[in-house]
């Protein structure tokens, strides 16, 4: 027997994990896991199934054996790879939302059959995360996470429809009705708190902030921004994210900046290429050690030389542009160092939400936002307290 021969069909496959080595087998397009590696549970369910993929004709596996709950998420996963991306290829943020709320399912109930996984499996998950401090509004939408992933599962004919049907008995946590934890709601930042990390920041996450207050944008579309998405062919440039929150449901943005948002600007777009970030960490870390360099005291004859000392291979190194992570870090940082209360780059998109609806109307704010519909905006941006103190003054 030839060794072609010897490997032809289905085989007995290991995948590594973080925490242990589980075996599965490809047949028909179709990943199934069997368990642990190497046991003989995991051996005796592939010689099993593939006995059964061969009696139905090689052709599928629905329905010839009974998927696990680990099983079902596995499938599921590779159908979100492909499906949460961005643009770019890049996987979207959803991605990462989506393994968070599939991990505590593997966790607790990865080896039970999947028609059996119902509404108390569901519940005992839910218990589970709100131990671990999880909000109310966060608990809900991985509860709907998991939902969906059986919903997947019923439309590829994975588990019956009448898990999924079970599993939309159960409502979402209710306000004051739960052991779940309430995030406070997000307020605006003070000029004083947003002028004490002046010192503490790099121009480039300064510009940032300004840019933030001046437009109302959020934080991850403006990290991306780049000459090539600007028109300045106007009075008030305009600036089309290259990606944006609704860029998935066809919704196009259009970001306006005016006088005061292209002074900020015009500090950043000398020596940028049209295809670079004008927000970039990598120049950030360039002017600083230029920086230092200047204020050089020792003699370049005498002590390392400037470069000498770098580690060649850093784990950490900037990179080409910001992303909403990092810049909320260095917001934080720059807090902690200013010795004030932490605030987060999200509330500067309030801060400037409540001025220019002050100031132009709801409709205007919710343009300028963003927005679809003014009641979006509505939550971003407070009440004019003022007005309703003159008011009460006169009628009440």
């Amino acid at each position: 027997m030839s060794k072609k021969d010897k490997h032809e069909g289905p085989s007995y496959r290991r995948q590594r994990d973080k925490k242990r080595d589980r075996a599965f087998v490809d047949l028909g397009g179709n990943r199934i896991y069997l368990g642990l590696w190497g046991t003989p549970e995991s051996r005796a369910r592939f010689s099993r199934v593939v006995a059964e993929w061969k009696s139905s004709g090689a052709q599928s596996t629905h329905g010839c054996e009974d998927l696990t709950v680990m099983e079902v998420c596995a499938r599921f996963w590779d159908h979100a790879e492909s499906y949460y991306k961005k643009p770019d290829g890049t996987a979207g943020s959803e991605l990462r939302n989506y393994r968070l709320a599939i991990r505590p399912v593997n966790e607790l109930y990865g080896d039970v059959p999947a028609k059996s996984f119902g509404p108390l499996a569901l519940k005992v998950i839910r218990d589970r995360l709100i131990t671990k401090g999880l909000t109310r509004k966060s608990l809900n939408r991985m509860v709907g996470r998991i939902k969906s992933v059986f919903r997947w599962a019923a439309s590829e004919e994975l588990v019956p429809a009448s898990v999924v049907s079970a599993l939309d008995t159960v409502e979402g946590l209710e306000r004051g009705r739960s052991g779940a934890r309430e995030a406070p709601p997000v307020r605006p930042v003070g000029q004083v708190a947003i002028g004490a990390v002046k010192d503490h920041v790099s121009p480039e996450v300064w510009g940032l902030i300004q840019l933030q207050l001046s437009t109302g944008a959020r934080s991850g579309e403006l990290v991306i921004l780049r000459p090539c998405d600007l028109d300045m062919s106007g009075e008030v440039w305009t600036y089309s994210p290259a990606e944006h929150k609704t860029s998935w449901r066809g919704h196009e943005r259009t970001i306006y900046l005016g006088p005061r948002s292209q002074e900020i600007l015009k500090a950043f777009l000398p020596g940028c290429g049209l295809q670079e970030y004008a927000f970039s960490p990598r120049r950030a870390e360039a002017r600083r050690r230029e920086k230092m360099r200047a204020a050089r005291k020792t003699p370049l004859s005498t002590g390392n030389a400037p470069g000498t000392n770098r580690v060649s291979k850093p784990t950490i190194a900037p990179g080409d542009r910001y992303t909403p992570i990092s810049y909320a870090r260095a917001v934080a940082r720059a807090c902690k160092r200013a010795g004030i209360d932490p605030w987060h780059p999200h509330q500067l998109r309030h801060t400037s939400a409540t001025r220019i609806r002050k100031e132009f109307g709801i409709e205007t704010a919710s343009i300028l936002l963003g927005h679809r519909h003014p009641d979006i905006t509505a939550i971003y941006a407070e009440g004019d307290r003022g007005k309703a103190i003159a008011v009460a003054a006169k009628i009440g």
